[in-house]
Parts: structure tokens; sequence; C-alpha cells
């Protein structure tokens, strides 16, 4: 860290706020209030404080300061392009916010009885039916709380389905370009997983899947289009292959941003897929916010899905528990009811058409980025894209990585793409710009590109030390990541760096 007050490229180097001021400035008032013999009897002795918290003595106006400042550090879709791969981190139109802000949604409490919730039953009714028609499935669960739990509930039915018939099987096959939630969620459901191999042209052949494909294997998890960003050309094919052998489908649909209104994976044999309504239906989720990932089934897994499931009589909706195949509850409630209305909000704004052209915008770009970076880059699978791009570190001079080029982008000011993902390509590098970017942003990144290439020739140092002009430099990652600092330590010995 810089000395304290100095500037580090464009913000200020900010003290934690137990640093602002020295340890003597903790509040005596507060103090005197937080002794026991001040605290109300009704409070066990053994739940008070022996001595009062070290709470900084701050000001209101210097806590605020201090947490405006953190903000400008965190990096958005609200200040830049975002490219960061297979999350769709796309932009959320304000209007799905003031819709998600209303009263009658903001203030509901999920113990409230049908009759008061009419409104919010009937969005989620609705919404499950439109997500049914975008995927061409005939049923909708809305309560998975995001995509991961959405395919642990889509592997559950699936088990449900193969138990219900008395045909307990105990594979599953998912490519090796899978997304890495895929095995994990087969094997939470209690599956062996079997990773079958893609072809050189980066996509899965219906005859390497009959290889594999017997009377043991539940189904084949498969995202389309895949890691790579490439459609899988050959899905009704394969889907055959699984379905003649009694297995099912599931489609991972975390990469449904280049297909919404334009082509359904129920149309190509797919029984089962999740919805990730806070990457393609516009709530970006960075920072681990929160998610939703409904389900969508054929009629033959139907009775499986998670209780409650939204009914109707007449013009009143109502919570059917009465679902004797159902693999039970996921949640405490109904599922992130916000997310769906911002989802709702977003498809009935867009409709079937704008929905089409969001996904054509997306391809577009992608599309538009592979042909300006294919010079600078190495391209491993050259034909054209969906919605994702995926280069390569392959022919970067004076051994630049891929990391070191992700950092030295933060320095032109853009957040970096996803990096080493999909484990297939050596070095990956995915670009997904979404529908949401202009002409003009695009080229700028693609100048930034090329010109990071030009700084890997010419001062690979520059690029190895990146980056330059954020809060801080490089970190260790890894130590960050097995021996993470959660809270702060008056000593200085134990503070963090």
């Amino acid at each position: 860290m810089n000395p304290k007050g100095k500037r580090a490229g464009l913000v200020w180097d900010e003290p934690l706020l137990f640093e602002l001021h020295g340890k003597e400035d903790v509040k005596k008032t507060l103090g005197a209030r937080l002794t026991p013999a001040a605290q109300t009897p009704t409070i066990p002795a053994s739940l008070l404080r022996e001595s009062a918290p070290a709470i900084p003595d701050l000001s209101e106006p210097e806590v605020v300061r201090h947490f405006s400042r953190l903000s400008s550090w965190n990096y958005g879709v609200d200040q830049g392009f975002y490219p960061l791969g297979s999350c769709t981190m796309k932009h959320n139109p304000r209007v799905n916010e003031a819709m998600a802000a209303l009263p009658g949604f903001a203030s509901l409490h999920p113990d409230q009885p049908e009759d008061q919730i009419q409104g919010a039953l009937k969005l989620m009714h609705e919404l499950a039916r439109f997500l049914s028609e975008i995927s061409g499935m005939d049923a909708v669960s809305l309560q998975p709380a995001a995509g991961a739990q959405g395919e642990l509930c889509g592997m559950l039915m699936i088990r449900a389905y193969h138990q219900a018939r008395g045909d307990a099987r105990k594979k599953v096959l998912i490519p090796d370009t899978a997304h890495g939630t895929n095995p994990a969620s087969s094997a939470l459901a209690g599956y062996e997983v079997v990773e079958i191999p893609t072809g050189p042209d980066g996509l899965l052949h219906p005859d390497t899947v009959a290889e594999f494909m017997d009377e043991s294997v539940a189904g084949l998890m498969l995202t389309n289009p895949n890691t790579l960003g490439l459609f899988e050309s050959h899905i009704a094919e394969i889907a055959d292959a699984v379905h003649q052998k009694g297995g099912l489908v599931y489609g991972d649909g975390a990469n449904l941003n280049a297909l919404m209104g334009i082509a359904r994976p129920g149309d190509m044999g797919v029984d089962v897929i999740q919805f990730n309504l806070h990457k393609t239906f516009s709530t970006p989720h960075g920072g681990g916010g929160p998610g939703s990932g409904p389900v969508g089934v054929k009629k033959r897994l139907e009775p499986f899905l998670p209780v409650p499931v939204i009914g109707r009589r007449a013009d009143r909706y109502f919570l059917n528990w009465d679902r004797p195949q159902s693999i039970g509850k996921l949640g405490q409630y109904y599922g992130n009811f916000g997310i769906m209305v911002r989802a709702y909000a977003y498809i009935r704004s867009l409709g079937p058409e704008g929905l089409a052209e969001a996904s054509r915008l997306a391809i577009l770009n992608a599309n538009y980025l592979r042909v300006k970076l294919r010079d600078h880059l190495h391209l491993p699978h050259p034909d054209a894209c969906m919605h994702e791009c995926v280069f390569s570190d392959k022919g970067l001079p004076h051994e630049v990585t891929t990391l070191d080029m992700a950092k030295r982008l933060m320095d032109y000011g853009f957040h970096p793409p996803t990096i080493y993902f999909p484990l297939v390509v050596h070095g990956a590098l995915m670009v997904e710009p979404t529908e949401s970017e202009s002409k003009e942003t695009l080229d700028q990144f693609a100048e930034a590109i090329r010109s990071i290439v030009q700084e890997a020739r010419e001062n690979p140092d520059l690029l190895k030390s990146a980056p330059h002009r954020t809060p801080v430099g490089r970190l260790d990652e890894v130590r960050a990541a097995r021996k993470p600092v959660l809270r702060w330590k008056g000593n200085k010995e134990e503070s963090p760096a």
C-alpha cells in the first residue's frame, strides 16, 4: 500500500475505519452504556460483554465518506465494459429496478395469506409461463435460488423419474467443456460422473455419446451453446442417442443469452433446463449477489417439480402442496422473488421480438470482437461463435501469460474477461460482450488488447508487474484464497497488510 493520503492510480489509498483514529478514541460514553451494570436485567449475565467493543469514534460524515470512497474502487457494469465470459454481466435496465421496488412487491412477507399476495402469485405464475414458452418446456418451478441449485433440482428430478420407473441408474455423462457446477450437481444427486470428450472442432458428437450411453446412464448434462461459445449443432442427434437408451437430457441454461427468442432447447430434445434469471434476464449477480435459477421440464418430469407449485382456479392463484411425487422443498420459501420481478419486467418490456434482437446483438458483438482480435490473439476455434468467443495464450511473447494480460487490462480501465476457462483451452481468455455494448466500446476494448500484445513484445515486465493504476498492486491470489484475513485485530502484528 502507498503511504496514507497518497494517490494510487486514480483513487485515494483508504485506511480501515479502525485506522482512521487511534484506539484511545473509542467513545467513553459508549463504553459506559455497555458495562454489565448498565444492562437491562432481562439479558442473562452470560451474554453480557465484560468490556466495551473497540468501536472507532467517528462522525457520520467520516463514515459516509469512507464507504463512499470505497465504493468508487468497485468496478461494475455501470462504470464500464464488463466482458466477464460465462456470467453474462450485462446491463440491468432501471425500469426493472423500479418495478422490484414497488411497495406492493418490496414489502411483501412470504408468510402472508394467499388472498393478500394474489398479485405476486399472478406474476410468478405468468413468469413461469413465459419461461416455458421461451424454452419449449411444459412446466417451470421458480423455487431454486440460483443456477447451481437449479442444476441440483433438475438432477434430483431425473433421479426421481428413474426411481419411479423402478430403474435406478448410476451414471451421468458430462462433456469436457461443461461448467464446473455440472459434475458437482450430479455428484450431489448421487450419481457417478463420466466425462466424455468433445471433438477437435470443440463440439460433442453423437457417435461419442452413443459409445458411452447404456442402460446404467441416467442422462447427459450439456451446455448449448457450449463453454467455447460454439453451438452444439448435433444436439438433436445427441438427444436421440440418449433417449434411445432411456436416458434424459439436461440442458445447462447459463448460456441462454444466445438463444432466447430464436431457438428453444425443448425443441432440440432437452428434457430439463435451468434458467439463470440473474444472467440472461438482466439482473447482474456480481459480488455474489442474489440469483434465481428456475427449472423447466418436459411433461414426463412435471410430477417431480419441487413444492409448492403455483396453481390457478378461475381468477385465483394458490400454492399447491398436494404433489405426492415431488422431490420436496428446496428452500425455506418460494425463491428469490425480487429477481423474479426484474426478469418479468425485462421479458414484458422487450417482448418476443425484443428478446430475439437481444440474442442477435449478443452474437453480433461477440463475433465482431472475434474478428477484430483474431490477428492479435490465438483463436483455437476460428469459426463463427455465438455470444462469447474464446482466445488462448498461444503465441504470446516472452512467456507473458493470460493472467498478465488480464492484470494489464485493469490499467486500461477494463475489467478482465474470464480467464483459464474453459479448461480444454490452455491459457483461455473468454470474452462475452453481451448485447448491451456499443461498437465504440468494443473498438476501445480491442485497441486495448492490441496495445497490450504490443507491450508484451516490447516491454514484457510492464505486464508481469501489472496492474499499476489500481488501489493495490498484484495480489497473492493463492494466499488470499487459502488464508483469507476475515477480521481486523487491534495489534499491528495481527493486522492485515
